[in-house]
């Protein structure tokens, strides 16, 4: 009898919990998605119903015909071909250098392996900021000014520390004795990385892919500072959009609005689309590191 009142109570607990936690998502979900939300609802709105009070969620009627007019305002069809080629270039490079360099760390013994990876890893201690001047005067001594080539081919040269090491971590959960295997039918080790790390590694480069399209997607201040403005990217189309309505004493909420969602929706398509590689990526990564 005691047993079944035991096991019955740690039923009523485990329910408790887990109803309490499901909760606790739930809040923090919502409370995380109501600027997504605003976003969305002010995207459908006359600009007078913006700020009303008290505020109106479900625009009735909704206009649609913001988000063309928004589109309209700029040349964002320039900004978007900008961003894509952009950030496409960008992820290409993050993840083919590197997946690289990790294969380096992980796979090859060398003397100085780990003074080197240590190296790179403290190179993530420095704030953007600190190079950002002498970046700037390096890129303007070679004339890569107002050219796509000071975000473009950075990427390709080292694919960025932390890259680096969230796909060293992955490769070192590799078993060697597929390596070894490898070499018994006659790979090389760059066969061995192209044959055997890589598609092993899919999970890890998807997590890569995901993180540096969205860096580059959402970058302000690289093109702000390298570009002008038949370069502009769509972050930088979007402040100039927002500098130039409200010029005129009225900042156009609605369609700064509706421009915004339509940007977003690309980064949320790739994320949508890579969600399982992306999370089993770091979930493993975390695991076997």
């Amino acid at each position: 009898m005691q047993l079944a009142r035991k096991s019955s109570l740690g039923r009523v607990r485990r329910i408790l919990v887990m109803g309490i936690t499901y909760l606790l998502i739930i809040g923090g979900s919502f409370s995380i998605s109501l600027p997504f939300l605003w976003m969305v609802s002010t995207s459908l709105k006359e600009i007078k119903e913006v700020f009303a009070v008290p505020p109106q969620w479900i625009p009735d009627p909704p206009i649609w015909r913001n988000y063309i007019d928004g589109w309209l305002a700029l040349p964002f069809d320039l900004y978007l071909r900008n961003s894509i080629f952009i950030a496409i270039t960008c992820t290409i490079g993050h993840v083919l250098a590197a997946s690289f360099v990790a294969f380096g760390f992980a796979r090859l013994r060398a003397p100085g392996r780990d003074l080197c990876f240590g190296l790179v890893l403290a190179s993530m201690m420095l704030p953007r900021q600190v190079t950002m001047i002498p970046m700037y005067m390096l890129f303007r001594s070679i004339g890569w000014v107002d050219t796509f080539k000071p975000l473009t081919v950075p990427p390709f040269l080292g694919g960025g520390p932390f890259n680096i090491f969230l796909l060293r971590q992955f490769m070192i959960g590799i078993p060697r004795e597929l390596d070894d295997a490898a070499k018994i039918d006659g790979c090389s080790n760059f066969g061995i990385f192209f044959r055997l790390a890589l598609p092993l590694s899919r999970p890890a480069l998807a997590a890569v892919a995901i993180f540096s399209f969205r860096a580059h997607w959402q970058d302000f201040m690289g093109p702000l500072i390298y570009l002008s403005s038949d370069k502009y990217t769509l972050a930088l189309g979007l402040r100039y959009f927002m500098v130039q309505s409200g010029s005129g004493g009225l900042t156009m909420w609605n369609h700064l609005m509706a421009v915004s969602v339509i940007i977003m929706m690309p980064m949320l398509l790739v994320y949508f689309v890579a969600q399982k590689y992306f999370i089993q990526g770091v979930v493993v990564t975390g695991v076997k590191g």
